[in-house]
């Protein structure tokens, strides 16, 4: 049954990380001028009351992972550090300029890239400058994505004491086959040195990224890496499937052969024996693709019902607005997107010009609103309604006519106004979010755009 079940529903989607996504941007009706309005609006609204999230790119990487989608620029040369921190500071100066009080900071994330490529004292200068002219919310989070190979004690010191107390290390897969494919050799020894130097500095969630579906891995090798991640035991972990994403320009996702890559039925027997490894210890699945200890925070607020998703992915908290600094940065305002300069040249010369530097983006209208919330509910909910007049749109019943299929195949309930989501219906949840889409269903994609779903 799951496999006629992934032959059928196997097909390219959105992760929804936003609602619009990115290719139906409406770009045309963007201005730098009213995405600015839209975050003063925001913030006005929401800083006092819960405080707002940073997100800071940090691009630079010593070699190229086969497998990686993200922006990022290769080079051995350190020297590339200091000018890069201070035009992000420059930055977020630029957007200090917007708002009549200071922002009080809930969450702060370094992601990359590799932010362990910058030495900890350029790290802790960076923060530093932040904190100097922001505030801390109450029960404030921390977190950065560590490479295990080159996460040192320094590191984690430094950033421990300016306030981090989480940090995600990428593990991807152990087998050296698998390792060697994707170019990111790392023994299991790096990653649990870097486990362990975090949790006697005193880090209170230590999590690991492993993926299915790369090239050439098995479910044996699957199994090997869950079992040897089990025994460091994080607390959260990310368990998601390969996006192959090859079209997206520099990449790096040319590597090695389509013929490579684990059939659906396989990338779906590795994912079901994973999760059924993790739960023999504990593990609890968040959302999508997510796996958590009840100890950790992001078990906590699906459990309390405010578990959020934006393009940091699943987070324990929300906030209305959400800054993202550095090259290929994407912000949030709730009513508007925005996204940085890819290009760093590009990015130091709108900056040395004092503009802030967006390149494209989207202000949501009430539709896109309405919308924004069923996909946000289904992906951290697993459930949606319009009981509210104010969550109904006008594309429902074409959606439920859809949903209805689904139903049949047992993916979820439909009620009078109201769908949930069943545990077997849970990996598919982007094709259910898919249906409420009305951008995509009106205009259907000509090339693949996204991912597949399975």
């Amino acid at each position: 049954m799951l496999e006629s079940l992934v032959s059928k529903y196997n097909i390219a989607g959105p992760r929804y990380t936003s609602y619009p996504t990115v290719p139906y941007w409406n770009n045309e009706t963007f201005s730098l001028t009213n995405w600015k309005a839209s975050l003063i609006q925001s913030f006005k609204e929401s800083n006092s009351k819960e405080g707002i999230s940073l997100y800071i790119h940090l691009p630079f990487c010593e070699s190229l992972c086969t497998f990686c989608g993200c922006n990022k620029r290769i080079t051995k040369q350190h020297s590339v550090e200091s000018p890069y921190i201070n035009a992000v500071l420059k930055e977020w100066r630029l957007y200090l300029e917007l708002f009549d009080e200071k922002p009080v900071i809930k969450e702060l994330h370094l992601g990359g890239g590799t932010p362990t490529f910058f030495s900890p004292e350029n790290l802790k200068h960076l923060i530093l400058e932040i904190l100097n002219t922001s505030e801390l919310a109450v029960g404030y989070e921390f977190s950065f994505e560590g490479h295990p190979n080159n996460t040192t004690r320094e590191h984690l010191q430094a950033l421990f004491d300016v306030g981090f107390r989480r940090v995600s290390y990428g593990v991807q897969d152990y087998n050296e086959t698998v390792q060697k494919a994707i170019h990111r050799i790392q023994p299991f020894k790096n990653v649990k040195k870097a486990t362990e130097l975090a949790r006697e500095i005193g880090y209170t969630s230590v999590g690991h990224d492993i993926i299915f579906g790369l090239p050439f891995q098995t479910l044996k090798h699957v199994e090997e890496t869950i079992l040897k991640t089990k025994a460091l035991l994080p607390d959260r972990l990310a368990f998601y499937s390969y996006a192959h994403v090859p079209w997206i320009k520099g990449n790096g996702q040319r590597g090695f052969n389509d013929d490579d890559l684990p059939s659906a039925k396989l990338k779906r027997n590795q994912y079901e024996l994973g999760k059924a490894l993790l739960a023999e210890v504990g593990y609890e699945e968040i959302g999508m693709d997510h796996f958590a200890l009840p100890t950790d925070s992001l078990y906590k607020s699906m459990e309390h019902g405010d578990l959020h998703r934006n393009f940091m992915g699943y987070t324990a908290s929300k906030t209305q607005a959400m800054i993202g600094l550095g090259v290929s940065s994407i912000s949030d305002s709730w009513y508007g997107f925005s996204q940085n300069v890819k290009e760093i040249e590009r990015y130091y010369n709108l900056l040395k010009d004092n503009i802030v530097p967006v390149y494209r983006g989207h202000i949501l209208n009430e539709e896109d609103l309405i919308i924004r919330k069923h996909i946000l509910n289904l992906m951290c909910q697993f459930k949606t309604n319009w009981t509210k007049n104010s969550l109904y749109f006008k594309e429902l019943p074409e959606t439920i006519i859809q949903l209805k299929e689904m139903e049949k195949d047992g993916l979820l309930k439909i009620y009078a106004n109201k769908i949930e989501v069943t545990k077997k219906g849970q990996p598919f949840v982007r094709n259910i979010c898919m249906a409420f889409d009305v951008l995509l269903q009106r205009k259907k994609p000509d090339t693949q755009l996204f991912s597949m779903t399975v």
